[in-house]
């Protein structure tokens, strides 16, 4: 058994937990209330790698392109330190490019937030400005698109060290699964 192990069930010994899932399932939101609850540090990539590229993420993708903002978006969750201890959100598309999933399950554990296309498209409604991949989507479309997406990421959310239903999750709930779940 390694220390990683032995420490599992003391709040102070959780380590890295990544939050993942698709845009608008509650990372962040959800982040920030576990980190305090767990008492750890909140990191949310896609906040950081706005400060490294000195533009907003809309910004980034639409001046470099999808292409250019996964490579660093990489970078930034392969290069950031990270604290022992801490709760990151991630970008919703992070774990599906490059080996970034491995990545996140070699570092920490993961946790996909895992929620419907219908919710996902009305938490996003009124959100789309700061989405490049949302702009033109309304309505059925938006709901359409989610789905044809959640299709192709899901494989690799899926690979989470825990699977979560998103509508009832809370911070304390994640404190307990994690808590009380050895590696």
């Amino acid at each position: 058994m390694n220390s990683l192990e032995d420490n599992s069930t003391v709040n102070n010994g959780l380590g890295l937990i990544f939050l993942i899932g698709f845009m608008g399932c509650g990372k962040t939101t959800l982040g920030r209330k576990l980190a305090a609850r767990l008492g750890y540090e909140f990191m949310d990539l896609d906040h950081i790698m706005e400060a490294q590229a000195g533009m907003t993420i809309a910004e980034y993708f639409s001046t470099h392109g999808e292409d250019a903002f996964r490579k660093l978006e990489s970078e930034v969750l392969k290069q950031t330190e990270y604290p022992e201890h801490a709760v990151v959100s991630t970008g919703g598309g992070l774990p599906c490019f490059f080996d970034n999933m491995q990545w996140v399950n070699a570092h920490g554990r993961s946790v996909y937030i895992q929620l419907s296309p219908k919710t996902l498209a009305d938490r996003l409604e009124h959100e789309k400005n700061k989405r490049p991949l949302l702009r033109e989507k309304h309505g059925e479309a938006l709901i359409a698109f989610i789905s044809e997406k959640l299709i192709e990421r899901e494989p690799f959310y899926k690979q989470a060290t825990f699977v979560a239903n998103g509508l009832s999750l809370t911070a304390e709930k994640v404190a307990e699964i994690l808590s009380t779940t050895a590696i």
